[in-house]
Formats: C-alpha cells, sequence, structure tokens
C-alpha cells in the first residue's frame, strides 16, 4: 500500500473503528482478493466488532498498491457510504462559519488615591485589633500500648488482600503441547533436535500437575490453527485452567499486545496474538475469570544476546557451544500502525484477554537457545 493511503487510514483510524462494519466486507474483500481465507478467518475470531475492524484496518495498510481503492469499493458496494467519502477525501469536511463580532464593554479604570506611610494613622479609624498568633501545641506521640486502632467493617474487602485462582478442579484443565521437530524442505527451517526431550518432559510435568494433556507433533499452519479452535470449542466449565505451549522456531513480527509469532512445518507463521485470541473470554466464555497460560519456546527474532561475565563462584551460562540450536529465522518486515489517536476507542469494561499470562523463552527480537 502506498505511504499516503496508510497515512489516510491512520488519521481516519478512530472514525473507522467507531463506523465500520466488517461483517459484511468480508466477501467482498475475499472476492476482490485484498484479503486471503486465512486472514479473515483471523479478523473472525478477533474479539468485538470494533476488535475486528481495528484489526482490519490494520492489516490491510500491509496489502497491495490496489488495496486501499478496493477497500473503497467494497465500503460502497456494502452501503458504507460515508467512510468511502471520508476516505476518499483523506480528512473529514468541517464547514466553519465565522464569528458574529459581538461588542465589547470595557470597564472604565480610575486611578486609586495615593496615601503616603505618615498618613496612613490619620485616615483610620478604627483601631485594627491585633490577636495573638496561636502556635501548635507538640504532643509526644503515643506508645504503642495506648494506641487505638478503628475497628474494620465486616465483610469490606482489604485493598491489598491477595487474590488468587481457584484450582481445585480434578482434572484441573486442558494442556495442548503443539512440538514441532521436522520442517518441510520448502520452508527453508532446520529440523529441530532435542525438541522431544522438552516435549516429553512437559508432557510429564503437566500430568503430574493433574491435566489432560494433548500433544500434536509437526503441525502445519492451517493445523496449528485448527487445534486451537477445536480447544476454544471444548466446555471448558467444570475446569479451573487451560495451558497451551509451543515448540517451534519462531520469529519477530509486529503487534499491538503480544509479541512474536511461531511457525508451521510449512513455513507459515501464527502470531503469539493471534494465539491468544482463540481462548480469551469472547471467544471462549467457559474460560472467563480462568487462568490461561501460553508457554513459547521459540525465537524472539534473530539477535543474539552475549551475556555478560560474572565472578568465578558463580555458575557460568550456555556459552552457545557447537550442540547449542536457536529457533531464529530472519525478521518480518511488517509494519505495525497501531497509534495514539486509537486510545479514544477505549471502553470501561472487563479487557478481552483478561487472565491470560504469555511466557516466553526469550526476550523480543532474541534468539531462544535449544541443548541438544
Amino acid at each position: 500500500m502506498e505511504e499516503q493511503h496508510k497515512n489516510i487510514l491512520q488519521r481516519n483510524r478512530t472514525s473507522l473503528v467507531r463506523d465500520l462494519d466488517p461483517t459484511n466486507l468480508y466477501d467482498a474483500l475475499l472476492e476482490k482478493g485484498v484479503f486471503t481465507h486465512d486472514m479473515i478467518d483471523e479478523l473472525r475470531i478477533a474479539g468485538t466488532r470494533r476488535d475486528q475492524a481495528r484489526q482490519l484496518v490494520r492489516d490491510l495498510e500491509t496489502r497491495g498498491s490496489r488495496a486501499f481503492l478496493l477497500f473503497l469499493e467494497c465500503l460502497r458496494e456494502t452501503g458504507q457510504q460515508a467512510l468511502a467519502e471520508l476516505l476518499q477525501t483523506g480528512v473529514p469536511t468541517v464547514q466553519v462559519h465565522p464569528a458574529t463580532p459581538t461588542k465589547v464593554v470595557r470597564p472604565v479604570v480610575e486611578p486609586l488615591p495615593v496615601i503616603s506611610p505618615i498618613d496612613v494613622d490619620k485616615h483610620r479609624k478604627d483601631p485594627v485589633p491585633v490577636h495573638p498568633v496561636q502556635r501548635p501545641t507538640i504532643t509526644p506521640s503515643p506508645q504503642p500500648e495506648k494506641e487505638y486502632f478503628r475497628p474494620r467493617a465486616e465483610g469490606r474487602t482489604r485493598r491489598d488482600s491477595l487474590q488468587s485462582y481457584k484450582m481445585e478442579a480434578n482434572p484441573c484443565g486442558h494442556c495442548l503441547i503443539i512440538n514441532n521437530v521436522d520442517f518441510e524442505p520448502q520452508s527453508e527451517l532446520s529440523n529441530r533436535r532435542g525438541s522431544n526431550v522438552d516435549c516429553e518432559k512437559l508432557e510429564s510435568r503437566f500430568q503430574a500437575l493433574n491435566f489432560i494433556v494433548k500433544v500434536k507433533t509437526n503441525l502445519k499452519e492451517r493445523q496449528i490453527k485448527h487445534e486451537l479452535s477445536a480447544l476454544s470449542k471444548t466446555d471448558h466449565s467444570q475446569l479451573d485452567c487451560c495451558v497451551v505451549i509451543m515448540l517451534s522456531h519462531g520469529t519477530e513480527v509486529s503487534h499491538s499486545r503480544f509479541p512474536g509469532a511461531v511457525y508451521g512445518v510449512d513455513g507459515k507463521h501464527v502470531t503469539v496474538q493471534n494465539i491468544t485470541l482463540y481462548l480469551n473470554g469472547h471467544n471462549c466464555p467457559s474460560l472467563q475469570g480462568k487462568p490461561k497460560l501460553f508457554f513459547i519456546q521459540a525465537c524472539g527474532g534473530d539477535e543474539r544476546d552475549t551475556g555478560f561475565e560474572v565472578s568465578p563462584d558463580e555458575v557460568h551460562p550456555s556459552s552457545g557451544g557447537e550442540d547449542d540450536q536457536t529457533d531464529a529465522i530472519p525478521t518480518s518486515s511488517s509494519s505495525d500502525s497501531l497509534s495514539l489517536s486509537d486510545e479514544i476507542d477505549a471502553r470501561t469494561s472487563l479487557p478481552t484477554p483478561s487472565d491470560i499470562l504469555v511466557s516466553y523463552s526469550t526476550f523480543p527480537g532474541y534468539v531462544s537457545w535449544r541443548d541438544t
């Protein structure tokens, strides 16, 4: 997309998020080749109408040079003419009426009489009473045994009280482990030796924690989405938690909430942000108010951390020997256009991605080492 069209979308982001009806656009965008089937599927699970509209505008900026004009056609075809005209002109037309001049009445300022200090007492008729200054009395602080505390009202919750999730269900919840080891040649990604060891240990650990563990190996991008979709449609009402573990190659991508992406064995990636969408409060109501844990064993980019020197008494971290491998591939070039103007769209409500924890094996932008 051309830069001028991106700027038009960014300037009108607030209006688009507020007024756009994305559900009527999906078929038209797909028919004109603006979006792919996978992109439409991800938009449908993005959340509320406003969430879908926000994600649609963000994705639209990554499409080709004709995407903007085709988007305008789709708006007109679906009866959203006002938005099409708004984007056509680039900025909303505001009719400015000249202000009606009003008569300004200025008060008349007269000079104050000047009285010399000598004549002050002569002009003063009433004596000014003088009151002594009340100095604060210093009282000693009470002794601990003499202090009295106001009793707390019964039934009131302390603001600093600790809150915790209920973890009493048997079984505790579902745990999905996706372990991608052998990648297809056309993906140009190396096989991940040693990943099976991690997978077996994770499976054993979560079984010991009373989870229903399901392990899927060597999934393509579409198969990953299928497993996540099936997990979101599962009834979690009698369970207390849900865990998703991704073991694969990864990369750094644009994001507005959760960074990074993981790859299927076909070389196509799924963003971590979209992975979490499957289990948020909108797409999986039976997990509302329950912890949803995501563990990502994949690189967040292609930078390498050389570490820092420590004293001889401390344990030395791995220096990247010949048996160490990374899960990195080159960084993607897509850009994120989330701007401050989008903040006006916020509402006072429980966030859709509530109760979600995403744990990464490395910092965003850095490789993740795997000992084979």
